[in-house]
C-alpha cells in the first residue's frame, strides 16, 4: 500500500501472544483505598482523584488527539490498554506517537521487550549522570489479529527506523497518521534496539486483545550503563 509516497506490505496479522513490560507501580491496589475507612469516603476521594487523573480524564472526554469513544471497557485489563492511549511525553515524539495520543507498544519475546526499556532508561540515568537505580516490570501479554503495516524486510530500511531519535522519530510520526487514516490497526517493524528482535505497535484501543500478566522482572544499575536482570516472580 503506498503510504506518505512508499510501498509498504500490509500484512493481515495474527499473533497470540505479544509481551510489553508495564510497571510494577500501576499493579499496585489503588492508593486511596489504603486513606479511608469507609466506602463513602472512598467515593470521595475517587471523584477527586478522577478530576485530575490522566486517564480518567481522557476516558471521559479525550485527549487532544484520541477521542473518549475510541478507549476499551469491561474487558480484561482495560485500565492497562487505556492508560498506554492516555499518557504521552507532552513535549517530546516516541517513535509512533507524540503528545496528545499514546500507543500500545510490544514486541514478540520479552528479551526485545527488555533490550527497548533499557536503552530508553539507561539514557534517562545518563542524563542525571547517575547509573543506580532498579525498576521492576510485570510482562503483560496480548494478542492481535488484524491488518498491519509490516516494515521487516523493507528495503532501504525506512526513515522512521532510524536509531537517531530526531530522524527517525518525526518519520514515524508521520507513518503512524498514515496508517491510521487508512484503518489499519498498527505496525510491525524490526527492534531497532535489539537485533532480529521483532516489535510491534498498536495504534487504536481496540486492537489490543486479551491481555493478561505474567512475570515480574527487575532492572539494576549499579554504578554502570548496562543492567543486571532479575525476574522477581516466576
Amino acid at each position: 500500500m503506498t503510504l506518505l509516497g512508499y510501498d509498504y506490505p500490509v500484512v493481515r496479522l495474527a499473533e497470540p501472544r505479544t509481551v510489553r513490560l508495564v510497571s510494577t507501580k500501576r499493579l499496585d491496589d489503588p492508593v486511596l483505598k489504603r486513606l479511608v475507612s469507609s466506602e463513602q469516603r472512598l467515593r470521595d476521594l475517587e471523584e477527586i482523584d478522577g478530576a485530575t487523573s490522566g486517564r480518567l480524564a481522557s476516558q471521559r472526554r479525550g485527549s487532544d488527539d484520541i477521542a473518549s469513544g475510541e478507549f476499551v471497557f469491561g474487558v480484561p485489563h482495560a485500565v492497562f490498554i487505556n492508560a498506554a492511549f492516555s499518557y504521552f511525553r507532552p513535549r517530546e515524539l516516541n517513535r509512533f506517537n507524540g503528545p496528545g495520543r499514546g500507543a500500545w507498544y510490544a514486541a514478540l519475546d520479552v528479551a526485545t521487550c527488555i533490550a527497548e526499556v533499557a536503552f530508553h532508561l539507561t539514557r534517562e540515568l545518563e542524563r542525571v549522570n547517575d547509573f543506580n537505580a532498579t525498576v521492576q516490570y510485570a510482562e503483560m501479554f496480548a494478542s492481535f489479529a488484524g491488518e498491519f503495516v509490516d516494515l521487516r524486510g523493507v528495503s532501504p530500511r525506512p526513515v522512521c527506523l532510524s536509531p537517531d531519535e530526531e530522524e527517525g522519530y518525526p518519520a514515524g510520526n508521520a507513518l503512524a497518521d498514515a496508517t491510521r487514516a487508512a484503518g489499519h490497526n498498527g505496525i510491525v517493524y524490526p527492534s531497532v534496539r535489539h537485533p532480529e528482535g521483532v516489535c510491534l505497535v498498536a495504534l487504536w484501543p481496540q486492537a489490543v486483545q486479551s491481555v493478561a500478566q505474567g512475570r515480574v522482572l527487575a532492572l539494576t544499575w549499579s554504578g554502570a550503563s548496562t543492567p543486571d536482570l532479575t525476574f522477581v516472580t516466576a
